[in-house]
């Protein structure tokens, strides 16, 4: 993402994709937001925002706070999370957070289990690794399924990621509504104006909404400080990913060196710098998280709220 020249709220912040989305005066834009990135399931006539911090069975147990959490007219509840950097463990905590939604539908007394559909909506400012080599997929739609006959075999959980770098529409190619929010949600920071192609109603209201001029002078100040929150979580990545990089081509070639000598010289080197590559950045990326967090904390943010930002656990950020 580029930085915003300003006109519009960045939606990637943490604060500007709450205040367009998970707030009760702009929930028919979460609503047309949703119903866009169901595409192929029902339409959702009405949405109710629910509390987004959700507790565990006692007091002791892990929390979890949603960026957005609401529910239709049947009950069905949608998680909406806005994750603006690659976590070691991303999956793994969307699964954990779509826990809640699920226990928290026990009923008292007598009880037949039957449970109401839950959606987790991943929007992503970055890249799953294991596909970063397929341009086109970045919309993956994930499901209970039955390995043998490639069937579905629980319909009422359902994951949604989309990873934004590699939507690449442009403004002329846009067919559907699912496109248009994407490119709308991709490009609003550097946009001056509403793109002539988001025509409808909805887009007219939300791109006014959107305008960073019609904020209060307190939502201003929340919006700024998210926006460099952002802005260096997104420096320290890139930083992290260069010296990753310059690190795992240096041990690439000194492996590949080696390799090479007992099993060919190609198939060494090539081995190597992707090992080193891979080892590199991800050494580069954690020692990023640490230095933004300490700063984070030097700012007075609240341990738990940088543990979500950056990725880490609550006692890896108190440790610092």
């Amino acid at each position: 993402m580029e930085e915003s020249e300003g006109r519009y709220i960045n939606p990637f912040t943490d604060y500007g994709f709450k205040y367009l989305f998970g707030s009760e005066p702009n929930k028919e834009f979460t609503l047309a937001l949703v119903n866009a990135l169901l595409r192929g399931h029902e339409v959702i006539k009405s949405l109710t925002m629910l509390p987004t911090e959700q507790l565990g069975d006692t007091q002791d147990d892990r929390r979890a706070v949603f960026d957005v959490y609401c529910e239709n007219e049947q009950g069905d509840k949608i998680i909406i999370e806005m994750q603006k950097a690659d976590q070691q463990y991303f999956k793994d905590r969307s699964i954990y957070y779509s826990s809640f939604p699920i226990r928290s539908q026990g009923a008292k007394g007598r009880w037949r289990f039957g449970l109401k559909a839950v959606y987790t909506i991943g929007i992503l400012d970055f890249v799953f690794d294991e596909d970063k080599d397929d341009e086109d997929y970045f919309h993956h739609e994930v499901k209970l399924m039955g390995i043998n006959k490639k069937e579905v075999f629980f319909d009422k959980l359902t994951y949604i990621y989309l990873e934004m770098p590699k939507f690449r529409k442009t403004e002329a190619e846009l067919e559907s509504l699912f496109d248009k929010w994407l490119y709308a949600l991709k490009n609003l920071p550097r946009l001056l104006e509403r793109p002539a192609a988001l025509q409808e109603r909805i887009f007219r209201k939300f791109f006014d909404v959107a305008e960073t001029a019609n904020l209060s002078k307190e939502d201003y100040a929340k919006y700024l400080e998210s926006e460099k929150v952002y802005y260096d979580l997104d420096g320290a990545f890139r930083s992290a990913i260069a010296s990753g990089l310059v690190k795992g081509r240096a041990e690439g070639r000194a492996e590949g060196r080696a390799e090479g000598r007992a099993e060919g010289r190609a198939e060494g080197r090539a081995e190597g710098r992707a090992e080193g590559r891979a080892e590199g950045r991800a050494e580069g990326i954690e020692e990023n998280k640490r230095a933004t967090a300490k700063k984070m904390k030097a700012k007075g943010y609240a341990t738990a709220e940088i543990a979500e930002l950056i990725g880490l656990s609550p006692d890896e950020v108190a440790a610092l």
